[in-house]
């Protein structure tokens, strides 16, 4: 599975990374100023602490980082949607369903809002939403995004054109 994808390009969509490599910074920076504290306020600095506090952080974050890249990320093409380490070919859907109601209760809800979502997760990720899709077998999953309607208006473009393998859309 490719781990990097580019945020623009002619066949690209639609992307979302998962995540940001500047995460990893935030470590070494409160590390830095923590060390910028001690140097004005006190007659002992941990040096050695703080480095060594700093390097565990950004070892962590980077395991964090590349788990969101991999797990989280979203990729919409001409031909493919990818979420998280799942590809599904845009052949293979066939109708994008409307956002739901919030606000409806349990028993109102939708039916493809219990459905089983993409990407090889037991749920849709936290602070992403799900899109309701209607795949050529006739099951229903959830696709989701933090984007939702970003994504959602994309799909349905690329699902009502019907865009072939080739790039060239149905006629």
């Amino acid at each position: 599975m490719v781990d990097r994808a580019p945020e623009s390009g002619p066949d690209v969509l639609y992307y979302e990374p998962g995540s940001r490599w500047w995460a990893i910074a935030f470590g070494p920076i409160f590390c830095l100023i923590a060390l910028v504290i001690e140097l004005f306020t006190g007659p002992v600095v941990h040096w050695f602490g703080l480095a060594m506090f700093a390097v565990i952080l950004t070892g962590l974050v980077y395991v964090q980082v590349i788990a969101a890249r991999r797990h989280a990320g979203v990729l919409l093409t001409d031909t493919t949607l990818r979420q998280g380490t799942e590809e599904v070919p845009i052949t293979e859907i066939a109708e994008v369903f409307p956002e739901s109601d919030d606000a409806a209760y349990e028993d109102e809800m939708e039916p493809w809002e219990t459905a089983r979502a993409l990407g090889e997760l037991s749920g849709v990720p936290r602070r992403r939403h799900g899109i309701g899709l209607r795949l050529t077998t006739g099951g229903l999953v959830r696709a989701w995004a933090k984007d939702d309607r970003a994504l959602r208006e994309a799909l349905s473009q690329v699902v009502t054109v019907g865009v072939e393998p080739d790039g060239s859309a149905d006629e």
